[in-house]
């Protein structure tokens, strides 16, 4: 039994985190707010062809899930971890960086669509990305 078990509960686990109109909703917003995010990484000089790690989040309701994400994410060689959340004791973030990745607007938003429906996949809601411009 690790650490995180000690926190995770049977009646948590059986509780579904993200609905399927939840899910729709968020994937909705997050395909809404990378065109917007991409705009603000050209004001500050990254062209399409560039390439940067993105920094990804997602919640989740127990270790179980946000385990099960993370071994799946560590199949994509993104760096990835997971721990209680900060904010809500109650809730679980997984959190890491993709490997480089061209910052086209086509590339970027078919990798969102992917990071949304991997989190619906384990139950786990994709809370959005961001990065650092000046990467080496």
């Amino acid at each position: 039994m690790g650490f995180f078990d000690l926190f995770a509960t049977k009646q948590n686990s059986d509780k579904k985190y993200v609905n399927e109109e939840t899910y729709r909703k968020n994937k909705e917003n997050q395909l809404n707010m990378t065109p917007k995010i991409l705009k603000q990484l050209r004001d500050l000089g990254v062209s399409e062809s560039k390439e940067l790690k993105l920094e990804y989040f997602f919640y989740t309701n127990t270790v179980d899930k946000a385990k099960k994400l993370a071994e799946e994410i560590q199949k994509l060689n993104y760096k990835v971890e997971y721990h209680i959340s900060a904010g809500d004791k109650k809730l679980f973030v997984i959190t890491g960086w993709t490997t480089k990745m061209i910052m086209s607007d086509t590339s970027v938003i078919e990798w969102t669509k992917k990071m949304c429906d991997l989190g619906y996949q384990f139950d786990c809601d994709y809370d959005g990305w961001g990065t650092e411009p000046n990467q080496e």
